[in-house]
């Protein structure tokens, strides 16, 4: 009986090293890149009205909903623009505007509208 049990005693490291879980080696296959496609949406026209513009930035409420304002600061083509229209006196409050913007980003790409004769 002292036998079996000293058989027992070391045959049971035996038996659960056997019955152990072999370590899990990782499925990643690195041989091809996923290439995922980048939607770029494309610029919309805001029609609103100018709540305050200066040479940073224009400030506009939109005319489909008026308690929705605007903040867009100015980029390339817009800049030009802008500096332009405020030498000859800039939009006043109440002057109608389309502004072209990248939906979610806050640069005016281009702004349109006649500027109001200054007082």
């Amino acid at each position: 009986m002292k036998r079996l049990n000293h058989l027992a005693i070391l045959l049971l490291p035996l038996a659960a090293a056997a019955l152990a879980p072999a370590p899990a080696c990782a499925q990643v296959d690195t041989s091809s890149q996923i290439v995922v496609k980048q939607n770029h949406p494309k610029p919309v026209w805001l029609t609103g009205n100018v709540i305050h513009a200066d040479g940073h930035s224009i400030v506009v409420s939109d005319l489909n909903n008026p308690r929705a304002i605007h903040t867009f600061t100015y980029a390339g083509k817009s800049l030009t623009q802008m500096t332009k229209v405020l030498n000859e006196g800039g939009y006043q409050t109440g002057d109608k505007v389309k502004i072209l913007y990248q939906p979610g980003d806050t640069v005016a790409l281009d702004i349109r509208g006649k500027p109001s004769k200054s007082p």
